[in-house]
């Protein structure tokens, strides 16, 4: 997993206080002197707090907003995982929906070439994230592929919820609906391949006699 950024509470205090400002001065030391100011914080510590600026903000924004999600999912029931993982992105995009400009402005940031590695790291904590809460522990060969498979279809689905101005953005979860079923008719495909494969004879290799099979 990839190391997420300096947690401190003082942190994750100017985090929240900076947020009602970040729709008009963007993620910048104005909207952040302006919150600790608001929150009765020291106007000095703007820049202790957060001394690589913009983008050490939102990373930290992107932390706050994981390590609130997986606390939330603590409460769901217990549900197949794939069930899960739709529930917590949901959960996630209910605890968000107030910082929606703030977060519109986060990744116009994050998509500059310059913070392509700032982007990754908290797409990729997040997704880790969502699957942690749904309760997925495997450590072989399909952690990648479903990290990859959730990384598309949460982003994905981040971008429709920015422009969905339906109640309870509803429009959003039927488009991740949508994504997930693709996403489970491809794995169904997938898995009826590889028995038909594990029945079929191994071929004989030209270099190999008959009668013999290669050792396993």
């Amino acid at each position: 997993m990839i190391e997420p950024p300096e947690r401190l509470p003082e942190r994750d205090a100017a985090i929240d206080a900076m947020l009602p400002n970040v729709p008009f001065d963007g993620w910048s030391k104005r909207a952040l002197r302006a919150g600790i100011a608001a929150a009765g914080m020291p106007a000095d510590e703007a820049d202790l707090l957060f001394p690589l600026g913009t983008v050490d903000m939102i990373e930290t924004f992107c932390d706050l907003a994981d390590r609130r999600m997986e606390a939330a999912a603590a409460a769901l029931p217990a549900m197949r995982v794939s069930a899960k993982v739709r529930a917590v992105i949901a959960l996630r995009l209910t605890q968000n929906r107030p910082h929606k400009e703030a977060i519109r402005r986060a990744i116009a940031v994050l998509s500059l070439p310059r913070n392509a590695r700032a982007a990754a790291g908290c797409t990729a904590r997040t997704v880790d994230a969502i699957w942690h809460a749904a309760g997925d522990r495997s450590a072989d060969f399909s952690w990648y592929t479903k990290r990859a498979i959730l990384t598309a279809v949460y982003s994905s689905t981040v971008l429709f919820w920015l422009r969905d101005m339906s109640e309870d953005d509803a429009a959003t979860m039927a488009f991740l609906d949508r994504r997930l079923a693709g996403v489970g008719r491809i794995g169904g495909l997938r898995r009826r391949a590889e028995r038909l494969a594990a029945r079929l004879p191994r071929p004989r290799m030209p270099w190999m006699p008959l009668g013999n099979t290669p050792a396993e």
